[in-house]
């Protein structure tokens, strides 16, 4: 693990560790506040934060967790924990607005009486404390699956508390009490296409589908156009966890070109126009399973801190 990894995972935790004081903070103002206004709005708002609360618990168990170093059992180390926890924590926030819809849906029948000044109270507070954590986790949410994990929910949070904030005023100057009930289906169908996009982002990984910020046919274009690459086959591209993509790949090389200057020059264009850095490249006279008499040769380069030319061998 390089220096440069050290350092941004530690400003992630540090983060992460302040938005957590904050939204717990805020989650036991907000049930106290719903408790005593009668706001459908403010509790499901103290609900969502509720999962932030958890999910930024598990996001810095997993920063942790990550950080140990790679075993005989586990070659990759514990990267992926990352990417389960950003998972575990989209299927919690489908639950919660599940239950939050649920409810509005039984109290739109039958609206409760709602303390309007003290519900604006209690929201205004709750918007402020989520404007400080988006403003602290917005440096790291690039950087981190599970970060930008806490970002959205952080997010909607804030859409949260803006909605509570517009539904008591509304309901002070109207007296309209299913106004908080729709306030509450409000939040609940904002969350859950947010927590769609994290899911499915968390799931690729999991199945080691090519990561989104990489076209793979235009890989696949780069890597044949390579000087001294006649054809490649067994091209793979998948990420162990958030920025920590892979790739593998089998090229056949021209009769004339030189093994050596082939590899070298599909491992630098691969980092340079594609920012993959961690390459497995196998390179053959002929395509696997042509011919018995064979020449491989395999280069293996490490992200960041492996030397030129690094980890290469002949069979």
């Amino acid at each position: 693990m390089s220096a440069e990894h050290d350092h941004t995972a530690g400003k992630s935790e540090r983060s992460l560790w302040i938005a957590l004081g904050l939204t717990t903070s805020i989650l036991v103002a907000e049930v106290i506040g719903g408790i005593l206004t009668n706001s459908l709005a403010l509790i499901s708002d103290a609900a969502h934060m509720l999962t932030d609360a958890a999910a930024l618990a598990i996001a810095l168990a997993a920063i942790r967790i990550a950080k140990r170093p790679a075993d005989s059992r586990r070659s990759f180390g514990y990267y992926r924990f990352e990417i389960l926890a950003a998972a575990f924590n989209a299927l919690m926030l489908v639950a919660v607005a599940v239950y939050i819809l649920f409810e509005a849906y039984q109290r739109l029948g039958q609206p409760a009486d709602i303390a309007s000044t003290s519900m604006l109270w209690f929201a205004t507070v709750g918007l402020v404390a989520n404007l400080v954590s988006m403003k602290i986790l917005a440096a790291n949410k690039d950087d981190s699956l599970n970060v930008k994990g806490a970002y959205l929910e952080v997010w909607s949070d804030l859409l949260g508390s803006i909605g509570v904030i517009a539904g008591a005023i509304v309901i002070h100057f109207t007296g309209w009490l299913w106004i908080d009930s729709a306030v509450a289906v409000a939040i609940g169908f904002w969350v859950l296409p947010r927590t769609w996009v994290l899911l499915t982002s968390s799931v690729n990984i999991l199945l080691e589908g090519v990561p989104e910020d990489v076209d793979l046919p235009a890989v696949k274009a780069a890597l044949a156009a390579t000087p001294g690459v006649a054809s490649l086959h067994d091209l793979h591209v998948w990420a162990i966890g958030s920025g920590k993509t892979s790739l593998s790949v089998h090229v056949v090389h021209a009769p004339a070109a030189a093994p050596d200057a082939v590899l070298d020059a599909a491992r630098t264009m691969l980092r340079d126009q594609f920012a993959i850095h961690h390459v497995t490249i196998q390179c053959e006279r002929v395509a696997c399973g042509q011919t018995d008499e064979q020449f491989h040769f395999g280069a293996h380069e490490e992200a960041h801190d492996a030397p030129h030319g690094a980890a290469r061998h002949v069979h």
